[in-house]
């Protein structure tokens, strides 16, 4: 295949009726070749973008693109990013970008986007999603499977585009609501800058030589399974066993992403069916033996922004719900007046025991909902840690549960790369082609482009 060079990458990163920013360097507007420094705003006006920049605004009726005069040191700074959208960590940053500004409306607000070559885009990838102090097998695993995510999510986009095919995220009937979440509601751009896709935060967090240094080293470098570029996926921590992705989004099986062992390839661990309920209570109340069933603190930190680590209970994890909180919450993230929550009933887990199917049953109204993300949304304020969980309910009177103690396992859908297990196993010395042959089975390293 004959190699060609990094490809533009269309990240989207805020979206609100006001933009405030700041162009660093001389920016040229796409459609006048006017050059645009220093403060700005955006907002829309009469059916366009108006940019007040200096003395007099410029309103277009088009997306605006704003192209950096020197790529190499001209950057944008962004107020009001959003970051942690929905998570226990929400918070607003002010952050920097290089490449070019792209403003278009949608919905009655501006969408900004950022483009920018893969390559300088995966350099503040890894440093958002982990420490640039991180092994450099780690950083080199990341950082190949975050560019083979990034590549399998723009050749789908592609080819939905050319099929003409509609992509259903949802299923609803009386008795049951399965919704997943994957990048496929993005249609303006790419990716969007949150952990809904990949933490990117500009050049906020890109300083760190060793980052920039693993994604030199692995330039182009993707994950292969038979012809075709890997869905990389990967979360914090599996919790002993890894997920498989039809459990998680699209019931489409992927032969590189099935369950398997957190432990090395000669241990004799075997955790049993996790689909059966009392194998899951089982595996989900002990502490098995896993790459990633560590109180390391120092790889924690590898692997954890700050925000990341107010808890560090990851491993295994307990949320005390009593009635008032579970029905309140239920309530306002399902939209649905169930009354009284009466219980919570396991339907169908996933290999790793993650429950990807819930029963509640209400005084008012039972249903079950799915997949894994939609439970951990129902079920918690931002997210849960994940979907594998046990129910244990306490205080009953008169059959209504005074607290649901939920005792679980792991953080995120668990699908992939173990964040925490890749730190540990590349502490102990397996190399980055090692780690990545251990979470992507069958899966080969090749090179996309120079």
């Amino acid at each position: 295949m004959k190699k060609k060079n990094a490809p533009e990458v269309e990240v989207g990163i805020l979206k609100a009726e006001k933009i405030r920013f700041r162009l660093d360097g001389n920016f040229l507007v796409s459609q006048t070749g006017i050059a645009l420094q220093g403060d700005a705003e955006a907002v829309i006006s009469d059916g366009g973008i108006s940019i007040v920049c200096g003395d007099s605004p410029l309103t277009l009726k088009d997306a605006v693109i704003l192209e950096p005069s020197d790529g190499a040191k001209d950057r944008f700074t962004l107020h009001n990013v959003v970051i942690g959208i929905g998570f226990h960590w929400e918070q607003k940053e002010v952050q920097e970008f290089q490449g070019a500004l792209k403003l278009m409306i949608s919905e009655a607000e501006i969408q900004v986007v950022n483009v920018i070559s893969v390559e300088d885009y995966l350099i503040s990838v890894i440093s958002s999603e982990m420490s640039g102090d991180s092994s450099p097998a780690l950083l080199k695993a990341h950082t190949i499977i975050s560019r083979s995510w990034l590549m399998a999510q723009i050749e789908k986009q592609d080819d939905l585009a050319g099929s003409g095919e509609s992509y259903e995220l949802e299923h609803r009937t009386e008795e049951e609501y399965i919704r997943w979440y994957d990048r496929e509601d993005h249609v303006l751009f790419h990716v969007c800058a949150d952990d809904h896709c990949q933490r990117y935060q500009g050049t906020t967090r890109s300083h760190n030589p060793e980052v920039v240094r693993a994604v030199q080293e692995t330039s182009g470098e993707v994950l292969e399974f038979d012809g075709r570029i890997c869905d990389t996926r990967f979360s914090k921590c599996c919790g002993g066993v890894v997920e498989e992705f039809q459990y998680c989004w699209e019931p489409v099986p992927h032969p590189y992403l099935k369950r398997l062992e957190d432990v090395p390839a000669l241990s004799d661990i075997r955790s049993g069916d996790l689909k059966v309920e009392a194998n899951a209570v089982a595996f989900i109340k002990g502490s098995p033996e896993a790459f990633c069933n560590t109180s390391d603190a120092a790889l924690l930190g590898q692997v954890l922004n700050d925000y990341d680590q107010s808890s560090s209970d990851f491993f295994r994890w307990e949320v005390h719900l009593n009635q008032d909180e579970i029905a309140a919450l239920i309530r306002e993230k399902s939209g649905i007046d169930f009354g009284e929550i009466l219980d919570l009933i396991p339907m169908e887990r996933g290999e790793s025991g993650r429950l990807h199917k819930l029963k509640i049953v209400g005084s008012k109204k039972t249903l079950i909902v799915g997949k894994e993300l939609e439970i951990r949304r129902w079920l918690s304020k931002s997210h849960l840690y994940s979907s594998a969980f046990i129910v244990e309910k306490q205080v009953e009177k008169n059959g209504v549960p005074g607290v649901f103690l939920l005792r679980g396992a792991g953080w995120g859908h668990g699908v992939g790369l173990c964040q925490i297990g890749a730190a540990v196993m590349a502490s102990k010395g397996y190399r980055h082609e090692e780690i990545l042959n251990h979470y992507f089975i069958g899966a080969t390293i090749e090179k996309r482009y120079d």
